[in-house]
Formats: C-alpha cells, structure tokens, sequence
C-alpha cells in the first residue's frame, strides 16, 4: 500500500513539510559521505526557512496544550490503560517544556554562525558551494565522515525540540483517525464532511499493484479524491473503472 495525506489547514501543511525534512536529515546525518553531508546541510537551511515562520512556536505550543487538554478527559475512563495515558501526557509535558524554554525562533543559534550562514548564501545557487567560492566549506567536506557526523549533530540539535513536537503531534493526529473502505465510482470519490468538527488531515491509501496516483482536494466542508493512471503519452488519465481504496479523516 501507499499512503497519501492531504492537509486540510495550512498549519498542518507546515507540519507535514517539516516533519518530511526532518526525516530526511536523519537518515542523511546518519550516512559518512561528503555528498550527503552537503544534502544534509540543504536540508538544515529549508527546515529554518520553514521554522522562520513568527507563529510556527505558538501554534505547536497550543496544539500540546489541546492535545493533553483533551487527554486528561479520558483520565478514569475504564477503556483506557491509564499507564499508557500517562506515558502520552508525559511525552506531551515534555516536549512543552523543551519548546517553551527555547528563547526566540527554533534554529536562531544557527544564525549566528557565520561560517554556516555564509554557506547558506551562497547554497541556493547553482554550483554556489564550489571550492573557489567556499575554500573553508571545501576544506570540510575533506574532513573524516565522523568528524562531519559530530559537527552536524551539534547542529541538528538546536532544532531537534522542534521535530519532537512536530512528530509527536502528527502521530496524536494519524492516530485519531480510522481507516474506511471506499469507492470512486468511474476513478471519482466526493464526501461531505460532517459540521461541528473540524478535520486536519485526510489519508488515503492505495494498492501499489495497481500504479494509480490520487489528486486530492479538500477544505472544511468537503473532499475530493480523482484518481489518475500514467498513458503512454506520460500524462496523467482519469481512471474510468471503479476502484475501492482505504480513506481515513484525522482530526
């Protein structure tokens, strides 16, 4: 199966590109190569050109202090294990607190350094980091894969408050929605969605086998799910049979 999800509000959009960034930093800082190292500095810079943002803190400090709000109500319930809400709330009042100490936007030591800075500069421009524009960051990339490795965890770790609270809100998210067999008769679904809650996210998830491609739309009221297959031409083609495919709204 793949897995495609569609934010219905632009705070989650945000979420969900810094939580792609983040995951592909990890797996970039975990490798020793030069060039991934240079690809795990690009995708520094895009995560604090995203963290930029002057309400991005605020909002994922309020989306915390909502989820464990609406966490405590379980408290006492008899369905719920109560040893696995503490340990939730626990995550919750921790990434708080680490969120909540950092003074200013996530990443602003970085901008204090002025070799990184200088990198970032010039990295947006097509061969901007060649050797004669940047001797010093040349002369890094020439260093062992560990000795990179260190410097960029000591990097990456001014933001890493920042992808704890992005991942564990999307995860409280995904969590709060259930999967549902649909059909889009003749490659076409539309669902209207019902008034007094309000949606965050929709997923939908397609057999791999069948080399289909969803184009999603939505917003508060309603969502649309086309379903498209490549044509010889190389162009996308509305899918003309009835498909069944598995749909969940997060909330």
């Amino acid at each position: 199966m793949i897995l495609y999800e569609y934010p219905l509000h632009e705070r989650i959009r945000t979420y969900l590109r810094l939580e792609h960034l983040f995951l592909r930093l990890q797996e970039l800082v975990t490798r020793l190569d030069a060039l991934d190292h240079h690809f795990a500095l690009v995708t520094l810079f895009e995560i604090m050109d995203v963290a930029a943002r002057a309400d991005l803190k605020s909002d994922l400090l309020k989306d915390l202090d909502k989820q464990k709000h609406v966490l405590d109500a379980y408290r006492g319930n008899p369905a719920i294990a109560e040893a696995v809400l503490d340990k939730v709330i626990g995550d919750i009042d921790q990434c708080y607190a680490a969120l909540n100490t950092q003074q200013g936007k996530s990443g602003l030591p970085l901008t204090e350094n002025d070799w990184l800075m200088s990198i970032r500069s010039r990295i947006s421009i097509p061969g901007g980091t060649c050797e004669f524009d940047l001797p010093s960051y040349y002369a890094w990339q020439h260093k062992t894969g560990t000795s990179r490795q260190a410097d960029l965890h000591e990097w990456t770790g001014n933001l890493t408050a920042l992808a704890d609270a992005v991942h564990l809100l999307l995860k409280l998210l995904r969590d709060s929605g259930a999967s549902q067999k649909v059909i889009a008769i003749a490659g076409q679904f539309q669902q209207n969605l019902p008034q007094g809650r309000t949606f965050l996210l929709l997923r939908v998830a397609l057999d791999a086998a069948e080399g289909l491609v969803p184009e999603i739309s939505g917003n508060r009221l309603m969502v649309s799910v086309r379903l498209m297959h490549p044509g010889e031409d190389q162009r996308p083609h509305l899918v003309t049979d009835d498909v069944s495919f598995e749909l969940a709204l997060c909330s």
